[in-house]
């Protein structure tokens, strides 16, 4: 191995999860901190658990809404509303 193009390994790196749970790993790291582990994932535990970070749920509804009334235009309606503005456009 060349000598200073490596980062510093660290054997006892510390794994601190966002429920508590604490273990160590080897690491270029000495500490981080992470939302899920083995404790906790749904994989795992068999437990399911739903994470929203800053609403990422509510964002998705309200533009799955939007389209949804988007789209409730019939095809013929938004023909007709194109050819009334091409109609318009020809007068003037």
């Amino acid at each position: 191995m060349k000598k200073k193009i490596h980062p510093e390994y660290h054997p006892q790196a510390k794994i601190s999860c966002a429920c508590g749970n604490v273990f160590y790993v080897g690491s270029t790291k000495k500490e981080m901190a992470v939302e899920i582990c083995y404790a906790c994932h749904p994989f795992f535990t068999g437990n399911e658990k739903l994470i929203d970070t800053a609403g990422r749920v509510e964002k998705f509804k309200a533009k799955r809404e939007k389209a949804a009334k988007a789209s409730s235009k019939s095809k013929a309606t938004k023909k007709a509303e194109k050819k009334g503005k091409k109609v318009a456009k020809a007068k003037k």
